[in-house]
């Protein structure tokens, strides 16, 4: 029998806050702001904007949480999950929606890096399985939360009662996260002006950290590809005559690796070192990313987008493990930060690179010169390996 763990605590917290937050998103998010007058540009704009909120706030967040410990951000970042969502059914313009929409990005701005540093705090041998084990949760609710949502809207067709929901849903991971016991960051009272000067003396640290950064990067460049290939992989596939359900199947397939090989992958990384891992990972999706593009066959289709699959779930879990190698434990929350920062600029990016490249040169050409950046990215991991020490 499972005993209930703080690590099982988060990784239920993670799978229950990323379906509410992914119900929220997709396809709901987009819908809504068409019916509110959004056109073409602006409503890009309001899916991206939770995203660019990490961008900015992961970092401080991470930094914050080595001073006055994990629990207290992550009860912060569990509140953005239930309180935003009874908002929405007040919107009635798209700019109150792109500003709520920044609002609600804090919510995993602050968990996010947050909780995987938890995770790395609990253990100390055997971090790459579990962050693949908490990654993997998230998956599963990442998934899951877009079909309940697009279920939802379709039975109430109303926008109001999904995001009713939605705050519902986000109410029960900021109970179970008070349940988590306090971390030995955790500080009573108020920050003195010397931890103020550690807090930013901690970010500026990992700001200027080589290996740390040359380890995001990686991730990063990988989830450029990765948001290319959710966001242009169906209408690519429509062009060449698959029908909806076989795309969903493409997709499903290339989800279902990912979530069941993180863990494994992880586990190999404790065995065998992140390095190898993240080479591999890279490799498999800068080969598979520009062959997906010269087929119109459903079952190849379908094994290369597995395949690229297990290349992000070897990748991810490897990376954030060997970002937590490389930092002392006191800056563990700015590390996580970080990395979650330059992640997330991937994966706004990948989108609008490939919109770019493919609206220009076309699919082939396009999905060529992004698996081309991967593979640079690789080659620059490997050449640069020995110089990977801690911070």
């Amino acid at each position: 029998m499972t005993t209930w763990t703080p690590f099982v605590q988060l990784c239920v917290v993670n799978l229950l806050a990323r379906l509410g937050y992914q119900m929220a998103r997709s396809p709901v998010l987009p819908r809504f702001a068409q019916d509110l007058g959004a056109g073409p540009e602006f409503l890009g704009l309001i899916v991206a904007a939770s995203t660019i909120t990490g961008v900015f706030v992961k970092l401080p967040a991470g930094a914050l949480s080595d001073h006055i410990g994990r629990k207290r951000m992550l009860v912060l970042g569990t509140l953005f999950f239930a309180g935003p969502p009874f908002l929405y059914p007040f919107v009635n313009s798209p700019v109150t929606l792109l500003l709520l929409r920044f609002l609600h990005g804090f919510a995993t701005a602050i968990f996010s890096p947050i909780a995987a540093a938890y995770v790395v705090d609990l253990f100390q041998t055997g971090r790459g399985e579990k962050l693949g084990w908490f990654a993997s949760a998230g998956d599963i609710g990442g998934t899951v939360g877009p079909l309940l949502g697009g279920l939802v809207l379709y039975s109430t067709e109303s926008y109001s009662a999904t995001y009713l929901l939605v705050g519902a849903l986000g109410v029960v991971p900021a109970f179970l996260i008070l349940r988590l016991p306090d971390d030995a960051g955790s500080r009573p009272g108020q920050p003195t002006r010397g931890d103020w000067r550690e807090f930013t003396a901690g970010m500026f640290e990992i700001l200027a950290s080589r290996p740390v950064l040359i380890a995001s990067s990686v991730e990063a460049t990988m989830y450029v590809g990765y948001g290319a290939l959710l966001a242009f992989l169906p209408p690519y596939a429509r062009d060449v005559g698959l029908n909806d359900a076989q795309i969903g199947i493409i997709l499903g397939g290339q989800l279902a690796t990912t979530v069941a090989a993180k863990p494994i992958a992880g586990r190999h990384s404790d065995r065998l070192g992140r390095k190898p891992l993240i080479l591999l990972g890279l490799v498999l999706c800068a080969a598979t990313l520009p062959l997906l593009v010269l087929t119109g066959r459903f079952v190849i289709l379908f094994v290369l987008s597995a395949i690229f699959g297990l290349g992000v779930a070897v990748v991810t879990p490897s990376t954030t493990a060997l970002v937590a190698d490389l930092v002392k434990a006191g800056r563990m929350g700015s590390a996580m930060g970080g990395f979650g920062t330059i992640w997330d600029i991937g994966d706004a990016s990948g989108p609008i690179l490939a919109g770019l490249l493919i609206g220009s040169l076309g699919y082939t050409l396009g999905f060529s010169l992004i698996g081309g950046l991967i593979a640079l990215s690789a080659f620059v991991f490997a050449i640069t390996l020995k110089d990977l020490r801690e911070t």
